[in-house]
C-alpha cells in the first residue's frame, strides 16, 4: 500500500470526528447539519469514500435521487468492495425503472456484502422490488439474525411475511416494533391492514398519535390511513373520509408527479403502437404459458386473478415488473424521469422475440409447476400492443370498474411508491381519464386480442363471468374456479384481505357515500369525457 492509498483507508482524526458527527446528524434528521460535515471533509479530502456516502444518504431523506446515485458512484469508484453502496445504487436503479442497471449493481452488492446486515437487508429490499419476494425474505432473514431488534429490518420483514400471507408472523414483527416504538407510523398502518377493525381500541390511539406527530407529513400519511381504514371497518364514514382526505393531502406533499411527463408518454404509446406497427413482419416469443391481468389498481384485478389461479394449470406469480423491466433493460433506458416519451420510441425498436424470451426468463422462478401463470401488475395495460407482439400467444384479460369506484378505490388506499397520481382528486381523475382513452385506443385496435371483465357483473353473479373468463383463456372449466377465496396462495396487494372472502358487492358504488366530498374528481371525469361511463354498475350502497 502506497502512501497515498494509506492516508485514504486511514482518515485523520478529524475527519473521522467529522463523519461521525455527520452521521449523527443524519441519524437525528439535521439534514442541514449533516450535509456541512460532509462538505468541510469534501473540501479538504475529496477521496474520502464515507464523505460521499454520507452525501448519499442525505440526498436519500431529500428525495434527491440523482443526487443520491452520483454521490453512491463516488464512493464505488473509490471503494469497489463498498457493499452498501453498491446496495443503494440497486434499490434506486430500480426505482427509476434501469434494472439492467440495478442488476449490475445488485450482484456487486452481493458480492461484497461481507455480511454487513444494513447491506443484507438492502439486498432483501431490491429482491422484493422485483418481485422475488421468496428471495427477499432468505435477506431479510439474514439481516435480522444479525440484528434481530432492528426496526426498519422488522418492518420489511412484516411487509414480506404480508406479501407471503404469513399473518400471524407479520403482526409478530409489527408488536416488536411497537414495543420498542409505540408511535412508530408504518408499523401502526400495517397492522391495521392485517385484520378488520371490530372495536376502536386502536382507532383512539391512532387519533392521539395524529396530533402529537402533526407535523410530520410521512408520519400523517401513515397514520391517517391506516385511521380511515377501521373508521371504514367500524362503518363511521364521514370521519372515515376526513382521514382519509387528510392522509391524502400529506401524502402528496412526499412526492414529485410529474403529469406532463405522465401525459406525453401516453400519447407516445397511442401514437406509436399501431396495428401496422403490430403487423410490421417482426415475429415474438411462442410460448403460451403467461396470462397478464391487466387495468386501474383496486379494480377487481386480484379478484380475478385468484378465480383465474384457483384452476389446476395456472400458478399466480403476482405482481411482477419484469416486462416492463424487459422493455428498459434491452433499450438500456437511461432517462432520469421514469415515465417519458421516450420509452415509446425505445420499446417501438426492441426485438419482439427478444423481449418475450427475456420476460419469460427473469419471471422463470416466479412461474410454479403449472402449465400457466398469471402476472397481475395492473399497469401492464400500458404495454398491450408490446405484449401482443413480443407473446403472441399469451391472454391478456381488461378489468373494468366504474370510474368513481376506481378513483375513490386509489384514493383511499396508501400506497408504497406507486401509483403517485392518487392522492389528489383532479390528477386522480386526469389519471383515470389517459387511462381511459389508451384502453378505448386498444381496444379499437386489437380488441379481439384481448378480454375485458367488469368487475361489477363479476362481483354480482360470478358463475357465469367465471365461465367466461376461462373460456377465452382456453381452460377447460373447474368448479373450484368459483372457490377462488379459499386459496392459499400469497396475496402480494392491497387485497389480501378482501381476497380470503366470496365474491360480494359491497364496495360497488361505494363513492356514493362521499358523492359530496369526492364532488372535484367527479367533475373532473366529467370535464375529461368520462361522462357517459359513470352510471355503469354504480349501484347505491
Amino acid at each position: 500500500m502506497n502512501e497515498h492509498e494509506h492516508a485514504r483507508t486511514v482518515p485523520a482524526p478529524w475527519v473521522r470526528d467529522r463523519l461521525r458527527e455527520g452521521f449523527g446528524h443524519l441519524s437525528a434528521g439535521r439534514l442541514n447539519e449533516a450535509a456541512a460535515c460532509c462538505k468541510q471533509v469534501l473540501g479538504s479530502k475529496p477521496d474520502v469514500p464515507e464523505a460521499h456516502f454520507l452525501v448519499g444518504l442525505v440526498a436519500l431523506e431529500l428525495k434527491q435521487t440523482w443526487h443520491a446515485v452520483q454521490a453512491f458512484g463516488s464512493v464505488t469508484k473509490l471503494q469497489p468492495d463498498h457493499g452498501a453502496a453498491w446496495a443503494n445504487l440497486a434499490r434506486l436503479f430500480m426505482q427509476a425503472g434501469q434494472p439492467a442497471r440495478a442488476d449490475a449493481a445488485l450482484a456487486k452488492a452481493v458480492e461484497h456484502n461481507d455480511d454487513n446486515p444494513v447491506v443484507l437487508d438492502l439486498i432483501g429490499t431490491v429482491h422484493g422490488l422485483l418481485g422475488e419476494q421468496e428471495e427477499a425474505a432468505r435477506w431479510i432473514g439474514r439481516a435480522l439474525a444479525k440484528e434481530p431488534d432492528s426496526v426498519p429490518f422488522l418492518i420489511n420483514q412484516a411487509n414480506n411475511h404480508t406479501f407471503l400471507d404469513h399473518l400471524d408472523e407479520a403482526e409478530e414483527a409489527l408488536r416488536r416494533v411497537l414495543a420498542q416504538q409505540p408511535g412508530h407510523p408504518n408499523a401502526h398502518w400495517l397492522l391495521s391492514g392485517l385484520r378488520k377493525a371490530t372495536d376502536r381500541t386502536h382507532v383512539e390511539e391512532l387519533e392521539h398519535l395524529i396530533e402529537v406527530q402533526a407535523d410530520q407529513p410521512r408520519a400523517q400519511a401513515f397514520l391517517c390511513y391506516a385511521l380511515g381504514k377501521e373508521l371504514e371497518d367500524l362503518e363511521d364514514w364521514d370521519k372515515a373520509f376526513s382521514a382519509f382526505a387528510r392522509g391524502a393531502a400529506a401524502r402528496r406533499r412526499t412526492l414529485d408527479f410529474d403529469e406532463t411527463a405522465e401525459a406525453e408518454m401516453y400519447d407516445a404509446f397511442a401514437h406509436t403502437f399501431t396495428e401496422a406497427w403490430l403487423h410490421d413482419g417482426r415475429q415474438g416469443h411462442d410460448d403460451p404459458a403467461p396470462i397478464f391481468v391487466v387495468g386501474q389498481p383496486r379494480t377487481g384485478t386480484t379478484l380475478v386473478e385468484r378465480i383465474i389461479t384457483a384452476h389446476s394449470q395456472v400458478h399466480s406469480a403476482g405482481e411482477l415488473k419484469q416486462f416492463g423491466h424487459a422493455i428498459r433493460r434491452i433499450g438500456d433506458y437511461r432517462e432520469q424521469r421514469q415515465q417519458s416519451a421516450r420509452l415509446a420510441e425505445i420499446a417501438a425498436g426492441i426485438d419482439p422475440a427478444q423481449l418475450g424470451k427475456m420476460y419469460l426468463q427473469t419471471t422463470r422462478t416466479m412461474q410454479g409447476d403449472t402449465p400457466r401463470f398469471v402476472d397481475k401488475l395492473p399497469p401492464n395495460y400500458l404495454y398491450i400492443p408490446l405484449i401482443l407482439k413480443a407473446l403472441p400467444k399469451a391472454k391478456i384479460v381488461h378489468l373494468q370498474r366504474d370510474p368513481m369506484d376506481a378513483c375513490f378505490a386509489s384514493f383511499k388506499q396508501l400506497f408504497a411508491d406507486a401509483y403517485p397520481h392518487s392522492y389528489e382528486q383532479a390528477e386522480m381523475a386526469r389519471h383515470h381519464a389517459r387511462y381511459f382513452r389508451l384502453m378505448a385506443i386498444w381496444r379499437e385496435r386489437f380488441g379481439d386480442r384481448f378480454f375485458d371483465i367488469a368487475y361489477e357483473d363479476t362481483a354480482a353473479d360470478l358463475e357465469p363471468n367465471a365461465r367466461a373468463l376461462i373460456d377465452f383463456l382456453d381452460l377447460p372449466w373447474e368448479d373450484g374456479c368459483l372457490a377462488f377465496h379459499e386459496q392459499k396462495a400469497a396475496v402480494t396487494t392491497a387485497s389480501v384481505v378482501q381476497v380470503r372472502q366470496p365474491a360480494h358487492t359491497r364496495s360497488i358504488g361505494r363513492w356514493r357515500r362521499y358523492a359530496e366530498q369526492l364532488e372535484p374528481m367527479r367533475r373532473t371525469l366529467l370535464e375529461a369525457g368520462v361522462a357517459e361511463t359513470l352510471a355503469a354498475g354504480a349501484r347505491a350502497p
